[in-house]
């Protein structure tokens, strides 16, 4: 009986590290997928920056403590800074995935010592969706105010949330 309830738990943590393993890919394939359609589509993304950063219509509060950015090498500068970003967080999540699967076999602990990778990809990419578009981008150019602005801060918090919901389920201790 022992023995069976032993196995049960060792088949189930492989179940949980895999699942880890595989939502921890996905992470790194959403930052990724996000850069490389941001590179594909660089006249865009500079139209969008430039519309938030020079505060374009903005009726709601049309005052603001703020300064707005015209200038091009500045809009290219955060675009750029966005983008490596996005796929530096893919990138280190790819490496944690890595880390996981190496250690997929080993006890409980050293499994959970390897996660650190996860919380660095998700540091990157919270500060990405969550330090540039919701604190730079809406609180300081208040881009929540023009129908563009309000719908890649829209974007962005789904992204912020999906990566710290993931992160939390994934860096949870398996059943000792």
């Amino acid at each position: 009986m022992v023995n069976r309830t032993n196995n049960n738990k060792e088949e189930t943590n492989m179940v949980l590290k895999w699942l880890k393993i595989l939502l921890t890919a996905s992470l790194a394939l959403l930052c990724l997928f996000y850069a490389l359609q941001n590179i594909a589509n660089l006249d865009a993304v500079y139209s969008v920056m430039a519309a938030v950063m020079g505060m374009e219509n903005h009726n709601y509060y049309p005052a603001t403590f703020a300064f707005a950015i015209s200038q091009p090498t500045l809009i290219w500068l955060a675009a750029a800074l966005v983008i490596a970003a996005e796929l530096t967080a893919g990138l280190v999540f790819l490496v944690a995935v890595w880390k996981l699967i190496q250690v997929r076999n080993a006890p409980s602990k050293l499994f959970q010592a390897e996660k650190s990778w996860v919380l660095i990809g998700a540091g990157i990419a919270l500060f990405v969706w969550f330090g540039f578009f919701q604190v730079i981008g809406g609180a300081f150019f208040q881009m929540w105010q023009t129908e563009l602005g309000d719908a890649s801060m829209r974007g962005a918090f789904i992204y912020l949330a999906s990566v710290a919901l993931v992160t939390w389920f994934v860096y949870q201790p398996e059943p000792t």
